[in-house]
């Protein structure tokens, strides 16, 4: 087994399960320490069992991200722990209560997925910033969709989350790209069955899809300290 990211303390969004669970695993298979943050204490007792059984670390950190000082809190506490993070993975995201015409969406659905997708991310970045700069390799990455772009029938909302996370991240990229070893990027994973996907398709047989595990590969070469992507968009094929 390779160990490409021993010694780095990974922080990671959306934890418990699908997309953002696969992640955090691969990041303790290949020597991180891994901050594990969702809402689900239970799944993330699970994941920190999975973890540990393997024989890596875990910290878990239940949290739901539309606590927004809390994030802030978090950072205080890892800055405390360990001086500094090496890596960010915002992997966390929802649809707002399903699809559906733009002018159908409701408030409350439409403000989650923006509180969710876009203002906690901000947070995100806002809180760790500081703790990234503190690591020789700092890498910071973020979960975006083609719905961002595609401009597709009942997917405005979420689309227009994603297309605010991307000019947001891409922004904080150029931002640090000459002053910091920071290396900041967005990854679209393509089509991989979670929960979010079976939400949108219902009926979907998410077998013939692809699994999470499947695309863990790219987050770690973009969290590895030879990483040469800054401010892109890195898809999955």
């Amino acid at each position: 087994m390779t160990v490409r990211l021993s010694g780095k303390i990974a922080v990671v969004t959306g934890a418990s399960r699908g997309i953002g669970r696969a992640v955090a695993r691969r990041f303790a298979a290949e020597g991180a320490e891994v901050v594990c943050i969702a809402r689900t204490q239970g799944a993330l007792e699970e994941l920190d069992d999975e973890i540990a059984d393997a024989g890596g670390k875990a910290v878990l950190c239940p949290l739901d991200l539309r606590q927004f000082d809390a994030i802030d809190q978090v950072a205080a506490a890892l800055f405390q722990r360990f001086g500094r993070i090496d890596i960010l993975a915002g992997i966390a995201g929802d649809i707002g209560g399903g699809l559906g015409p733009v002018g159908h969406q409701k408030p409350k659905h439409f403000q989650e997925a923006f509180d969710i997708n876009v203002t906690a991310n901000y947070r995100l970045i806002r809180a760790f910033d500081p703790l990234l700069r503190m690591s020789d390799a700092g890498r910071a990455m973020f979960v975006t969709s083609g719905a961002a772009h595609a401009a597709l029938p009942y997917w405005g909302c979420y689309g227009a989350t994603k297309a605010a996370l991307e000019s947001l991240v891409q922004s904080w990229a150029a931002e640090v790209a000459s002053i910091t070893a920071l290396k900041v990027n967005l990854i679209d994973p393509g089509i991989v069955a979670t929960r979010m996907r079976a939400i949108a398709f219902p009926g979907e047989d998410q077998s013939r899809l692809r699994q999470p595990e499947q695309v863990t590969e790219t987050f770690v070469q973009l969290a590895e300290a030879g990483c040469a992507p800054h401010g892109e968009i890195v898809r999955i094929p």
